[in-house]
């Protein structure tokens, strides 16, 4: 089982977690996590984009001027896509961009990314998280107790209100929950801050 040390909130080392072998421990599958971070981002896309093909275009229905001897080009409509105001040709169209990924390979793509944080040594584990109120100052100085840099994801157990709103006004940290918690997110961000009872979470869900 991979160990990793266990932070306070002032940065002091207070113990040592074991992880578990079947969720942050496995072999990284670089296809499933790139398979799986292109369908979420796909599917972030609202595919609301359009354009009027010539068919569309209002206009055009009369033949400009005759088909010969006036020394112009020949053309048949003036919402012809080479004219000013004309339509577009191949216009794009509202659609649906989203992929389908198993279950199974949304887990096997979650364990991945968890995994590689702990084997590049990104991975952050407190003991508690725990602040009266909600503090900027308080939360940066934290953060830098514990050498999260300046791109960091916290994950917490649960809504936390005094956290979030601590780390919204942070640029490049983001908090997020156990039950929302995503591939793209933990791949995106240097740092991966967990507490200790998120990962007991994340244990339960995944192994």
């Amino acid at each position: 089982m991979p160990k990793v040390d266990l932070l306070n909130m002032g940065g002091q080392q207070v113990g040592e977690i074991e992880l578990s072998d079947s969720v942050f421990g496995i072999e990284v599958n670089e296809a499933v996590l790139h398979q799986v971070v292109k369908a979420q981002l796909a599917n972030r896309r609202q595919g609301t984009q359009s354009a009027k093909t010539r068919a569309e275009v209002r206009g055009g229905g009369r033949k400009p001027w005759r088909q010969k001897g006036t020394g112009r080009a020949r053309h048949g409509s003036i919402r012809s896509p080479l004219w000013t105001k004309g339509g577009v040709v191949f216009a794009p169209k509202p659609r649906d961009y989203s992929q389908a990924v198993p279950k199974k390979v949304k887990r096997l793509a979650m364990k991945s990314a968890l995994s590689s944080k702990v084997a590049d040594n990104e991975i952050v584990v407190l003991d508690e998280l725990a602040m009266e109120n909600p503090k900027t100052k308080e939360m940066l100085a934290i953060l830098n107790n514990i050498n999260a840099g300046e791109k960091a994801l916290i994950v917490l157990p649960g809504k936390n209100e005094v956290i979030e709103k601590s780390a919204r006004n942070l640029p490049n940290i983001k908090s997020t929950l156990v039950n929302t918690l995503n591939v793209y997110d933990i791949l995106r961000y240097d740092k991966l801050v967990i507490t200790k009872e998120a990962v007991s979470l994340v244990e339960e869900v995944y192994a």
